[in-house]
């Protein structure tokens, strides 16, 4: 298998948004403030909202993705809005295959913040990172087909609609098949 090598850039800037490379500590707290905020959207269709993490777990989880873009094996992303600097969400290109040159972004934005267009902006951003400085050729965006708010996003920014991949995952309980819409990009 191929491996990354060349140097990446921890920040990228949009119109509104600062997207930055989570700390190796203190990111925690905000994080977890806005999961909290936003756990009865986020459990809907995420696995890791189940039940509210501590800060210190949600610390964890930052330092992780810290490690793993150090290492560059996945690319998370810190949202923070510029006009009050408050954080908004995340955003990562993620299940890297270099080989091929693809990847998958994937996204969540605190409740608050919904509805603003933020996440469209930071998508976009994060796909053009992703073609002109990791070169990849292929970009996937997966979403439950029934979350439309997550599947207007790939929609905007001219991604196609591949595939609807039948009985292809769990719900975010666990307690029943969903099927997953695959959106692609390719350079």
């Amino acid at each position: 298998m191929q491996t990354f090598t060349q140097d990446v850039p921890e920040m990228i800037e949009t119109e509104r948004l600062l997207m930055r490379v989570p700390a190796f500590s203190g990111d925690g707290p905000i994080v977890n403030q806005a999961i909290r905020e936003s756990i009865k959207e986020l459990k809907e269709w995420l696995p890791f909202a189940q039940s509210i993490p501590t800060v210190e777990q949600t610390e964890e989880n930052q330092k992780k993705a810290r490690i793993a873009f150090s290492k560059k094996e996945s690319f998370r992303f810190l949202l923070f809005n510029k006009e009050n600097n408050q954080f908004i969400g995340t955003c990562s290109i993620q299940a890297m295959d270099l080989e091929f040159a693809q990847a998958e972004i994937g996204y969540w934005i605190r409740t608050s913040s919904s509805g603003n267009g933020f996440m469209t902006e930071a998508i976009h951003a994060l796909t053009d990172y992703g073609f002109t400085v990791l070169k990849l050729k292929r970009m996937e965006i997966r979403c439950d087909a029934t979350n439309k708010k997550s599947r207007a996003i790939p929609e905007r920014l001219g991604y196609k609609l591949e595939s609807i991949i039948e009985n292809d995952d769990m719900s975010a309980d666990g307690s029943q098949l969903k099927d997953t819409c695959v959106y692609v990009r390719i350079q």
